[in-house]
């Protein structure tokens, strides 16, 4: 198993600091090898970068994955766009000598050379794969009593013929991840479904955005959960910053907790909510962390 390099992208740094504060604490107690990616740039996002300008796009990618391999270490990501990105720049370039080739003609202008000598790893499909939810279940602490929504997310999905995690019509990997905790992952309509932010679609119309993630967030309230779990902070951003959105424009008020896989894994090893800055969510339910700190 090859230590690793952590991506933290861009928006968990500016927006979302306790996914950061809760990934760093549960690699530590783990001991899982995992240093940060120094000098790392955005991804670049996957969605509308890539439509307008692959070139760069790729360039960019391989400035990042090329930071990794001086390191001799695989990417880390904790975001479906920052995986979706550098996993498939690094398939790209290692397919197609004259792209590689192209790409390398930009990077030495900055002394740096994509060589294809990683593998980008996700934070979900890691621990899935690599750690197995029998094996984290020894860490846990804090047995999680609570009922989870699993969001899957776009890009962790698909395309699934180079994910490689099964069926991305009905996946399980990460609703065994959460069940690993003790906690119940509880079935609902549409799991599946966009939260509505991705492809420059949250930044562009607002309003149809916000309605795709009130459908899915619809249907999230009518299972009966304790809290949404995601495994993508710019999902996380939307299902959570999103629910005060659609308040200000519809009146309606759904209040569900929105947590990143790590901040809920925290939470099972024994950190508490305010150290993994779950507090610091739009979205911050006193009954939900109540219910964690008294296990009930």
């Amino acid at each position: 198993m090859k230590a690793l390099s952590l991506f933290l992208g861009c928006v968990i740094p500016n927006r979302y600091p306790g996914i950061e504060m809760a990934t760093r604490l549960c690699l530590a107690k783990m001991d899982i090898d995992c240093t940060d990616l120094r000098g790392a740039s955005c991804c670049p996002a996957p969605g509308v970068f890539r439509s307008f300008d692959r070139s760069s796009w790729l360039a960019l990618a391989a400035r990042n994955l090329a930071l990794s391999e001086e390191m001799d270490r695989d990417i880390l990501t904790l975001c479906n766009g920052c995986f979706s990105t550098l996993a498939d720049a690094n398939r790209i370039l290692k397919n197609d000598p004259d792209l590689r080739m192209q790409t390398n003609m930009h990077l030495a202008k900055i002394g740096k050379e994509f060589r294809g000598t990683i593998e980008v790893r996700h934070i979900i499909e890691y621990l899935y794969t690599e750690i197995r939810p029998e094996n984290i279940r020894r860490h846990v602490e804090r047995p999680l009593d609570i009922r989870v929504a699993v969001h899957y997310g776009c890009h962790l999905l698909k395309p699934s013929r180079e994910r490689g995690l099964g069926s991305f019509e009905r996946p399980e990997f990460f609703d065994h991840l959460v069940e690993c905790l003790g906690a119940t992952s509880v079935d609902y309509p549409d799991k599946t479904e966009c939260c509505g932010a991705g492809g420059g679609v949250r930044s562009a119309l607002r309003d149809d955005s916000l309605k795709l993630a009130q459908h899915k967030l619809s249907r999230i309230n009518e299972a009966n959960i304790d809290c949404i779990v995601n495994a993508c902070p710019f999902c996380h951003m939307q299902l959570d910053a999103g629910q005060e959105e659609i308040r200000q424009r519809t009146g309606v008020m759904y209040n569900i907790p929105v947590l990143h896989y790590t901040q809920l894994l925290g939470l099972a090893l024994g950190f508490s909510p305010k150290v993994l800055g779950i507090d610091l969510n739009v979205i911050n339910d006193n009954r939900f962390i109540e219910k964690i700190e008294n296990g009930r």
